[in-house]
């Protein structure tokens, strides 16, 4: 499957998850830097789709990405969002992000925050407009925590796009 039928075979086949719900309706989708984006406009449904801290939003796009990958499609990552949630989710988090950043520049102090992939990703995005801050992961799978510190203090390095460490080489 090449990325126009990838994108395609998404659409359709979220289309048709959220029609067992009894919702018909039209998803719009994009492709942004090999991701799949899928867009369900707003309707009564909503608290459904996305579910208890968006528990349902994840995994509706765990379904997607691996019927994806299952169907060997060039494009397998997706990204759903539900009547803008994400969108507005993400800039009250930049915000408060800001606020960590700003708290942490003022006390010199480290913060550490337990937050999902997506979530330490828009931190690192936000933190890294600051050179007198630095962020970095620790841990694993869910025990994985974000820690936004003054510059100066040694830590490793963090790939924000894929938020891997690499070990940071101090002389």
């Amino acid at each position: 499957m090449d990325k126009e039928q990838s994108i395609q075979f998404a659409q359709k086949y979220l289309e048709d998850l959220l029609s067992f719900f009894g919702a018909n309706i039209t998803v719009s989708s994009t492709c942004d830097e090999d991701v799949i984006e899928l867009s369900v406009p707003s309707n009564e449904l909503n608290s459904l789709f996305i579910g208890r801290n968006a528990e349902t939003l994840r995994s509706l796009q765990y379904i997607v990405s691996t019927v994806l990958r299952n169907k060997e499609g060039e494009l397998t990552r997706v990204n759903i969002d539900i009547a803008d949630y994400k969108k507005q989710r993400n800039d009250r988090l930049s915000k408060q992000a800001a606020e960590w950043v700003a708290e942490v520049r003022e006390t010199g102090k480290p913060r550490v925050l337990d937050l999902n992939a997506s979530d330490r990703r828009i931190v690192h995005q936000v933190a890294g407009e600051y050179s007198d801050v630095r962020t970095f992961s620790e841990g694993e799978g869910r025990d994985r925590r974000l820690t936004i510190a003054p510059a100066d203090v040694d830590a490793p390095e963090v790939d924000v796009e894929t938020d891997v460490e690499t070990i940071s080489k101090s002389e």
